[in-house]
C-alpha cells in the first residue's frame, strides 16, 4: 500500500461515517474556538491596557512616599518616613537629562460656578504637567510658572467639568469656587477620556501649593519626572535616589520607572491570557477523549476490514497508520473549523460590543492547532496499535 493509497483509504474511512466523524471533530472545534476566542480577548485586553497606560508617555519616572519593600521590621520601629515636599521636586529639577518635574496632590472637592455645583477630582500640580504627561490645552492656557508657595488663584478645567458648569459657553475669566476658595478659570484641557475607570475630563487643576492647603496635607502624593529620550535611565534613577536620601536622611520613598510598570502589567496580563487559554484547552482535552472513544469503537466495528487489509498484504505499520491518519484528520478538521468559528465569533463580538478589546493572538492560534493535532495523534495511538496487533485469521472470522 503506497502513501497515496493509504491517504485515500483513510479519507474514505472518515467520510464513510460523516455524522460520527463530524460530531467527533466538533469536540476539537469547540475546544480550539474557546482557546482562540479567550486568548484573543486576553490579548486585546493586554493591548488596550498598555495603550491606555502609555498614552501619558514612556519617559516617566514616578516617585512616591514610603517604600514598597521592607526589611521585616515592625512598622513603628523607626519613624523616619518624611513626606515628599515641594523642595524635593525643586531639587530634582537640577538633575541631568531631566526635562520636567511635576509635583502632584489629588483629592475631591465641590466646584461651584454660576449656581451650579459639582463634586469632582481636584489635582494640585505644576505648570509642566502638560509636557510631562502629554496633556493638551484646548482653550486658554495652563497654570503659569508661579512660585508654588505663593501661586495665584488660577484654575484649569477638564472638558467635561467645563460642559457641566458652563453649558458650552466660554469659561475663560470666570470665577469659580473650589472647596470654598475662589479661583479664576484661565484654561480648558482637551478631552482625554476615561483611563482605568478614572475620568480625566471630570477634573480641575489648581496650583500644587494651594492644593496642599486645601486638603491640609504636609506632603505630595507623587512626583513625576520626565527625562529626555535615550537618556540613561539607571543613572537618572540613581541621581534621584542620591538627592532624596541626602534630603530625607534615608530611603523612605519608592522610585518606579515607566518600564518597570509596563513589565509588571505585561506579566500580569500574560498570566491572564495564558490562564484563559488553559481553560479553553480543557475543552480540547474533552475532544481528545471523544476521538479516543470513537476510534476504539471503529476498531471493533472494522475488525473484519482490518483482517482483509492484512490478508491482501498490508503490514501492521500500515494498518496502524490508517487509524492514526483518521484520528489526525478528525483533529485537523476540528481545529480548522474551530479557528473559523472563533473568527466569526470575534466579528460578532466587535459588532455587538464595540468597546470590547479583541485582538487575534496568532501565537496562541498556531499553538492551539498544533495541540489539537497532538491530541488527535495521542488519542488515536492506543486504538491504532490495538488494530495493528489483531490476528488476521481471527479478524476475518469476525465477518
Amino acid at each position: 500500500m503506497t502513501t497515496g493509497e493509504l491517504l485515500r483509504f483513510t479519507l474514505a474511512s472518515a467520510l464513510a461515517h460523516r455524522l460520527r466523524s463530524g460530531l467527533t471533530a466538533l469536540g476539537i472545534a469547540i475546544g480550539v474556538a474557546a482557546v482562540v476566542l479567550l486568548t484573543s480577548i486576553g490579548a486585546g485586553l493586554q493591548r488596550y491596557v498598555l495603550a491606555e497606560f502609555t498614552q501619558f508617555g514612556t519617559n516617566i519616572i514616578g516617585i512616591n512616599p514610603g517604600k514598597n519593600q521592607t526589611l521585616g521590621l515592625p512598622a513603628g520601629a523607626f519613624n523616619t518616613l518624611r513626606p515628599l515636599s515641594l523642595g524635593d521636586a525643586a531639587a530634582l529639577e537640577r538633575l541631568p537629562w531631566v526635562r520636567a518635574v511635576v509635583p502632584l496632590v489629588q483629592g475631591n472637592a465641590d466646584v461651584q460656578a454660576g449656581g451650579r455645583t459639582r463634586r469632582t477630582v481636584v489635582s494640585g500640580t505644576g505648570h509642566r504637567l502638560p509636557e510631562a504627561l502629554s496633556f493638551r490645552v484646548s482653550m486658554g492656557e495652563f497654570l503659569p510658572a508661579d512660585d508654588p508657595n505663593a501661586a495665584r488663584a488660577y484654575a484649569v478645567l477638564g472638558s467635561k467639568l467645563r460642559t457641566e458648569l458652563f453649558a458650552g459657553r466660554s469659561p475663560l475669566g470666570e470665577r469659580i469656587r473650589v472647596g470654598g476658595q475662589r479661583y479664576t478659570v484661565i484654561g480648558v484641557m482637551e478631552s482625554k477620556g476615561t483611563v482605568f475607570g478614572f475620568d480625566l475630563d471630570d477634573a480641575v487643576y489648581i496650583p500644587v501649593g494651594r492644593a496642599l492647603a486645601l486638603f491640609n496635607r504636609d506632603g505630595l502624593f507623587e512626583i513625576d519626572l520626565l527625562y529626555e529620550e535615550g537618556a540613561p535611565v539607571d543613572e537618572i534613577v540613581e541621581g534621584v535616589r542620591r538627592i532624596l536620601v541626602a534630603r530625607h536622611g534615608g530611603e523612605d520613598f519608592t522610585i518606579t520607572t515607566q518600564q518597570q510598570m509596563l513589565d509588571v502589567l505585561g506579566s500580569v496580563l500574560d498570566v491572564v491570557t495564558f490562564a484563559v487559554g488553559a481553560l479553553g484547552g480543557i475543552s480540547m482535552l474533552v475532544g481528545g477523549v471523544g476521538i479516543f472513544t470513537i476510534m476504539t469503537i471503529a476498531v471493533r466495528e472494522r475488525t473484519a476490514e482490518i483482517g482483509l487489509l492484512q490478508a491482501i498484504g498490508a503490514h501492521r505499520d500500515q494498518v496502524r497508520n490508517v487509524f492514526l491518519g483518521e484520528s489526525l484528520i478528525l483533529a485537523g478538521v476540528g481545529a480548522a473549523a474551530g479557528v473559523l468559528l472563533a473568527f466569526v465569533l470575534i466579528v460578532v463580538l466587535r459588532v455587538a460590543i464595540p468597546g470590547l478589546p479583541v485582538s487575534a493572538a496568532w501565537g496562541y492560534i498556531a499553538a492551539s492547532i498544533v495541540v489539537a493535532a497532538a491530541i488527535g495523534l495521542v488519542a488515536g495511538v492506543l486504538p491504532a496499535v490495538r488494530a495493528a496487533r489483531l490476528d488476521p485469521v481471527e479478524s476475518l472470522r469476525a465477518e
